[in-house]
C-alpha cells in the first residue's frame, strides 16, 4: 500500500465511529469476528483500547491485523484505523 492510498484512507476514517472496543480481556475470539464481520461490511474501521486493556493501542492493531489479514491504516492514542478490502463486495477503490 503506497502513502497516498493510506493518506486517502486516513482522511476517510476521519468521519467514522468507533466500532471495535478491546476491553480488559484483551483481544478474545469474539474481538476477531466482531473485526471479521465489521471489515467485511465496512472495508474501514476504528477501534479502540479501553482503560484497563492488558494490551497498548499499537499492539492491539498489530495483532488484530495480523489475525484478520487487515492493513493497519493509523493508531493515535488509545484508537486506531483499519482497513481490509471486502471479499464479497468491495466498495473502497484504491488508485
Amino acid at each position: 500500500m503506497t502513502g497516498k492510498q493510506r493518506a486517502r484512507l486516513r482522511a476517510m476514517a476521519n468521519t467514522l465511529e468507533t466500532i471495535l472496543y478491546i476491553g480488559k480481556d484483551g483481544i478474545t475470539e469474539n474481538t476477531v469476528r466482531e473485526a471479521e464481520d465489521a471489515l467485511e461490511a465496512r472495508e474501514l474501521i476504528k477501534g479502540c483500547v479501553q482503560q484497563g486493556c492488558p494490551l497498548e493501542a499499537r499492539e492491539a492493531l498489530q495483532e488484530l491485523c495480523e489475525r484478520t489479514h487487515a492493513e493497519p491504516i493509523q493508531q493515535i492514542g488509545r484508537r486506531f484505523v483499519m482497513y481490509r478490502p471486502s471479499r464479497e463486495n468491495p466498495r473502497i477503490t484504491l488508485e
